[in-house]
């Protein structure tokens, strides 16, 4: 699994953050960065929590 962060519906809210700071960051951006590319799949059930967790729907998955 990949994900991505659409920077321009991304508040920075830090929801995904909280939920997975190995995967998500609001460190260096005003948006969510993605750490890991891909997922590793200990992070997978997660990383799909934040996605439905997310108020702007910014998170998206890439499965592959």
């Amino acid at each position: 699994m990949r994900v991505r962060v659409d920077e321009d519906l991304c508040l920075g809210c830090g929801i995904c953050e909280g939920l997975a700071p190995e995967v998500f960051s609001l460190a260096n951006e005003p948006f969510a960065e993605v750490l890991l590319d891909p997922i590793p799949e200990e992070y997978e059930e997660v990383v799909r929590e934040a996605v439905e967790e997310c108020p702007e729907e910014a998170i998206i998955i890439i499965e592959e």
